[in-house]
């Protein structure tokens, strides 16, 4: 159970009750700061709907930071949109084994987007070697907001356990087709 209060539209001012179009559990957490919430919510907006980066190899590196997070709310939605992208299952299955340096079948440049990802999630950040090995596949612009996905979502993992923000019930057979490691 989230730790502050899960606010329903009718908790808020008028003026903020769009924040819960979307009527998520994040965003009911969120809303206890409309500032935050907007803040928060431009910022994802742009990397779903406006960023150049190929949105597979977005989603990819989203999963493995919800992944290695062991974050069941972010795994959770970031499987249903990564299919909505057009993700195979066998796609969303290759983060376990790539996570443990395995054979998944994916191609090279997304083990390498993994393994950028993993790089900053361990940190500090991504090690030169993998920023270069990137550097022929992704220009400047889809190299930074390779980086900002992956450091916003390392953000949304720490802010989601932190407030302990429930999975909704409508995702939870997610979990179970696609169960995280303990």
């Amino acid at each position: 159970m989230a730790r502050i209060p899960l606010l329903s539209r009718e908790d808020l001012a008028a003026e903020h009750q769009d924040i819960l179009a979307r009527d998520i559990t994040l965003n009911r957490v969120l809303a206890n700061s409309p500032g935050a919430a907007r803040a928060f919510d431009n910022l994802g907006m742009f990397i779903r709907h406006r960023s150049r980066l190929d949105p597979r190899l977005r989603q990819l590196a989203i999963l493995q930071v919800g992944w290695l997070a062991r974050s069941p709310y972010e795994w959770s939605h970031h499987v249903r949109i990564s299919r909505d992208f057009g993700l195979s299952d066998s796609d969303i299955a290759a983060i376990g084994p790539e996570s443990e340096g395995e054979e998944s079948g994916l191609e090279p440049l997304a083990r390498l987007v993994l393994r950028g990802a993993r790089e900053m999630w361990h940190g500090p950040g991504m090690s030169a070697a993998t920023f270069d090995a990137l550097r022929p596949h992704l220009d400047a612009e889809l190299l930074t907001e390779l980086t900002v996905v992956v450091a916003f979502y390392c953000g949304v993992v720490r802010l989601l356990a932190t407030l302990e923000v429930d999975v909704e019930p409508e995702y939870q057979p997610l979990l179970q087709e696609f169960p995280l490691p303990p």
